[in-house]
């Protein structure tokens, strides 16, 4: 069985499907291919990164191929609990990835690196509104959905540890800090590499 892995090293969608594979020790070709690129294009017209083959099975979404990787490769594990109110909490913490996250820190880092000051300002503000849930939530448990690492955790860590590089101190903020060092405790952990400007 092949398994192939589309995107870009710098994206944090992407980070969060390679660190899951690197936890999960399984292998798989690392193809570099952005959103626009016709290989992209072709496997989906969405044009969404990453994009990911497992013999038959075609997936996009990196939350939904975290999905499939704990259930197929992990099943009945800590990384998506069963029970219904941890599955919620992973949930919860997916649609914060999807939205506060990536339009916050990520939108930042983002603008930041590309030049667009217009798109940083309110990226921002919307990271300062997050950062402090995310410290909230934190002094409760060690990791954001359960007092052991979940998918929550991989989905929302790149983007949180690369914040400084949009403009966003997280100084203030010891019980993320603390919680991101953990994250890169974890048996398997591989880092996204820091962006240079205008390579984001």
């Amino acid at each position: 069985m092949t398994r192939r892995l589309y995107g870009i090293p710098l994206s944090g969608h992407v980070h969060r499907v390679r660190l899951f594979l690197s936890i999960l020790k399984l292998d798989y070709d690392f193809v570099e291919a952005s959103m626009q690129s016709p290989e992209i294009l072709r496997l989906n017209p969405l044009g969404q990164i990453p994009f990911f083959e497992d013999g038959n099975v075609l997936l996009t979404d990196s939350n939904a191929i975290l999905v499939y990787l704990a259930k197929t490769y992990a099943p009945d594990s800590h990384w998506l609990p069963e029970d219904p109110l941890g599955a919620a909490h992973v949930q919860k913490w997916f649609s914060i990835a999807a939205g506060e996250l990536r339009y916050g820190p990520a939108m930042a880092r983002g603008a930041t690196r590309r030049n667009y000051p217009e798109e940083i300002a309110p990226a921002q503000a919307k990271a300062a509104k997050l950062l402090p849930f995310m410290e909230s939530e934190l002094t409760k448990r060690p990791f954001l959905a359960a007092n052991q690492p979940t998918l929550a955790d991989l989905s929302c860590y790149a983007y949180t540890a690369r914040a400084p590089e949009g403009g966003i101190s997280l100084q203030p903020y010891p019980n993320i800090r603390k919680w991101l060092d953990a994250v890169e405790a974890l048996p398997g952990f591989v880092s996204m590499p820091h962006a240079p400007a205008g390579n984001i």
